[in-house]
């Protein structure tokens, strides 16, 4: 890992959670595009950094990759995942079929107040949201709209797909300027409509033209897939 890498807060050795906590630094990191794909996670570094023995950082790398955020090689160690253009490709093909069906197995179990919860983070959206802060609300928006779905394995397996193609979720909206943040919000709009009327049938369409209009809109710049990477060691 790099000397930039902004996990510097020191964790108390003694705390039975530490794994947790070290766990729950990494993936913010992850997520914001402070390590990026490909870069390696040096247990020593982390460690050093946070003052704790190598095992809990251990413990935490491998919640991360049971959660998709890392991969381990061999004679390498612990790495975000770099995906190429047609690895991508596929994995936003799984998240139109997957996604679709979590919506709409929650949407008959989302109650009145997390209906209202997805309005407030809508809201927060279209009042021009910084790219880190839209990251942050795009995901919560997303997967609080399946909050309701009671399949785990569906659940935990449209979770999986969405840590792996953020990095090059956030490289595409950095690229898009205010017309493709405009057309991301009528789309929310759209989706948050049909599961305001508990219309399946309308929040399945929407939801899987949104995340199709991203796969077309991704392949048609490979450019990306290098500047994700940009910061490997």
């Amino acid at each position: 890992m790099t000397s930039s890498n902004p996990v510097t807060s020191p964790i108390d050795p003694g705390a039975g959670a530490a794994s947790e906590r070290i766990a729950a630094q990494l993936r913010t990191a992850i997520l914001a595009g402070e390590i990026a794909p490909g870069e390696r996670i040096r247990q020593e570094d982390v460690a050093e950094r946070l003052g704790t023995s190598r095992l809990p950082v251990r413990e935490a790398l491998r919640i991360l990759e049971a959660e998709g955020l890392t991969e381990h090689t061999a004679n390498k160690g612990a790495r975000v995942p770099r995906l190429d253009a047609a690895e991508l490709d596929v994995l936003y093909r799984m998240r139109e079929r997957l996604e679709p069906l979590a919506l709409i197995q929650s949407m008959p179990h989302l109650t009145a107040g997390e209906i209202r919860e997805l309005e407030s983070i809508h809201e927060r959206i279209a009042a021009d949201a910084d790219l880190r802060e839209f990251m942050v609300l795009d995901r919560a928006f997303h997967l609080g709209s399946y909050a309701g779905c009671a399949s785990e394995q569906l659940s935990s397996s449209v979770t999986r797909l969405w840590n792996a193609t953020q990095p090059y979720r956030r490289a595409f909206m950095s690229l898009g300027g205010q017309h493709r943040r405009w057309i991301v919000d009528h789309e929310h709009r759209l989706i948050l409509d049909a599961i305001e009327r508990r219309d399946p049938e309308d929040a399945e369409r929407y939801l899987a033209g949104h995340i199709r209009r991203t796969r077309i809109e991704l392949a048609a710049h490979p450019e990306l897939f290098g500047a994700t990477a940009a910061r490997r060691t």
